[in-house]
């Protein structure tokens, strides 16, 4: 069987590259992307933060991914936010001896560590439904999207619970929505001089005061 033309162009890359050089070994975690994306997410971290890209002749971050790994913006992106939210919440996850004891089927990808960093800061949400959702990811090995269902309808019962903070977001939102149509015609007002300065500078005033109600 043929292999796939992304996983030829890698190896094509590779084989022109020192095996001891960290783009080498970027190109070969790439490789290996189903079952090696925290080492990915690592070498990818390095490479971002370093800006060692621009030393193989690319111009941004996301050039180097896009053509010399095949990964668009957004994967690139979750990979370096999962990798660095282990590094700096959860390093216990990294160390080799929980990745070589781990059941391979309950090793989680990165999109079920992104939703773990997303969760983390979700305030609606407190310690306790962060350990369940981390052992649902990292022990149980839970499906990403029964993941993501059962996270949206949490977070909803939460709101529910807490209807006078779900209305004050409600409300905070309404009123700069209502700012910014102010805003956008009084500027035309003034622009087309369709009204006086002494009701223009009126309009300026209720905005704010509006913009009191919600600082």
């Amino acid at each position: 069987m043929p292999k796939p033309r992304s996983l030829q162009n890698i190896e094509d890359k590779m084989s022109g590259l020192d095996a001891g050089s960290l783009r080498y070994h970027v190109l070969e975690s790439a490789k290996n992307f189903k079952t090696s994306w925290i080492e990915l997410g690592r070498s990818l971290y390095s490479v971002w933060k370093d800006k060692l890209y621009k030393e193989w002749g690319f111009s941004t971050f996301d050039a180097y991914t896009a053509k010399e790994i095949g990964i668009k913006k957004p994967t690139a992106m979750k990979l370096l936010r999962s990798y660095y939210f282990l590094e700096k919440e959860e390093p216990v996850y990294l160390k080799d001896d929980y990745v070589e004891s781990a059941d391979a089927a309950k090793v989680p990808g990165y999109e079920a560590v992104d939703l773990l960093r997303q969760a983390k800061d979700k305030k609606t949400l407190d310690s306790g439904d962060y350990a369940k959702l981390k052992k649902e990811i990292f022990e149980d090995g839970k499906d990403v999207q029964q993941l993501k269902r059962d996270l949206t309808s949490l977070i909803r019962q939460r709101e529910e619970l807490e209807p006078e903070e779900a209305h004050r977001k409600r409300r905070v939102a309404t009123l700069k929505r209502f700012i910014g149509s102010l805003k956008a015609l009084k500027q035309e007002a003034e622009i087309s001089k369709l009204l006086p300065a002494p009701l223009i500078q009126e309009a300026q005033e209720l905005i704010k005061k509006i913009e009191e109600q919600i600082s």
